[in-house]
């Protein structure tokens, strides 16, 4: 079974995010999309919030499952089962970065293998950081945003 786990912060998922998991579903059995605990980083949304959110999108649909995780993504990925890291790829530089991590993983476990996934050119500036920016400002992101993302978020106004 090919069980796949893409890891990110999702603060907050974005229709970019959307578009590499939706991409995805041919490749796996089984996709986790792990939300990570960054101590280094200070999420916008709760945990509980962008897990909520990401198993509201998925409901109804078994190939996908979200969890929360802490510590190595490797680790997360030998919890689950899963034998493939998934990652999204917007620009070159992105590449190189996404690149070095995959060769660390690929060093702590040589049996999970990442697999990149380029996003189509219109989601190549959709970025949670930018997103979140434009949140603090007071702007709109709803563009930006699943509907059932931007819905809470205007609810909460």
């Amino acid at each position: 079974m090919r069980i796949g786990l893409f890891p990110g912060t999702f603060d907050p998922i974005t229709i970019g995010h959307l578009d590499i998991i939706h991409r995805s579903q041919r490749l796996f059995d089984k996709l986790f999309i792990g939300i990570g605990r960054n101590s280094s980083k200070t999420s916008m949304f709760s945990e509980e919030q962008r897990l909520d959110w990401i198993k509201e999108i998925y409901k109804g649909n078994p190939k996908i499952e979200a969890v929360v995780y802490e510590g190595l993504t490797v680790e997360c990925c030998q919890q689950i089962g899963a034998n493939f890291i998934l990652r999204g790829i917007r620009y070159v530089n992105d590449f190189e970065y996404e690149k070095a991590i995959a060769d660390m993983n690929r060093s702590l476990n040589n049996n999970i293998e990442t697999v990149f996934l380029t996003c189509l050119p219109q989601y190549t500036s959709v970025a949670s950081t930018l997103v979140r920016d434009v949140l603090r400002n007071g702007g709109d992101v709803q563009q930006f945003l699943p509907e059932i993302v931007a819905r809470s978020l205007k609810n909460k106004k």
